[in-house]
C-alpha cells in the first residue's frame, strides 16, 4: 500500500483495486484512500496507464541536469498539477473522494552570515492533497523522491491486482 503522513498528522493509504469488466476479469485499476485506517474515498478509475507514465516522468525529471533546479529533490515534470482524480460513477456523478497533485515553489530567505545580506532559495515540492466523501481535507508535502518512491508503489501494486492474463500467463503491465 502506498502511503503518506499527512500536515496533520493523519495517514493516507492508497490502495490500488483492480477495475473489472462485464466477465469479472481485472483490466485496470480504481484507488481506494484510507484514513488512519478508514475508507476515505474512492477516485481515479482506470487511471493505472496514467500513475504508470507519472513515475517516468518523475524518475526522468530526477535524472535531469536542470540548471534551475540544481537539488534533484525540486526536479519535477513540467506540469503544474501532476494528476487530480476523482470519484465518478457510471451516471457521471462526481462524489467519493479526490486525490490531487500539484506544484509549488516555496522561497526561503536564507540571512547572510554578517548584516542583512542574504538571498532567497527556491524550492519546488509536490502537494498531495485528498479529499473524502465527508469534505475533510488532507496534505501531504512530498519532495520528488518520495513522490517517485510513492507513484512508483501505486503502480508496482497495481500490477499485482492485475495479476497474469489469461491468454498467456505474462504479467499485466499497465
Amino acid at each position: 500500500m502506498g502511503g503518506l503522513r499527512c500536515l496533520d498528522g493523519s495517514y493516507l493509504t492508497v490502495t490500488p483495486v483492480a477495475c473489472r469488466d462485464g466477465a469479472g476479469s481485472p483490466y485496470e485499476i480504481t484507488l481506494e484512500l484510507h484514513r488512519d485506517g478508514a475508507l476515505y474515498g474512492t477516485v481515479g478509475e482506470r487511471c493505472g496507464r496514467f500513475l504508470t507514465r507519472l513515475a517516468r516522468g518523475v524518475a526522468e525529471a530526477r535524472a535531469g541536469h536542470a540548471a534551475h533546479w540544481p537539488d534533484p529533490d525540486d526536479r519535477f515534470p513540467d506540469d503544474e498539477e501532476l494528476f487530480a482524480f476523482r470519484y465518478r460513477a457510471r451516471n457521471e456523478v462526481v462524489g467519493g473522494g479526490e486525490l490531487r497533485c500539484r506544484l509549488r515553489t516555496i522561497p526561503t530567505w536564507v540571512p547572510g552570515r554578517r548584516g542583512p545580506d542574504g538571498e532567497w532559495r527556491l524550492a519546488r515540492r509536490a502537494f498531495v492533497e485528498a479529499g473524502g466523501g465527508d469534505g475533510a481535507g488532507l496534505r501531504a508535502v512530498l519532495t520528488s523522491a518520495e513522490l517517485g518512491v510513492f507513484v512508483e508503489t501505486l503502480v508496482a501494486e497495481a500490477g499485482e491486482c492485475l495479476g497474469p492474463q489469461k491468454s498467456d500467463n505474462s504479467t499485466r503491465t499497465l
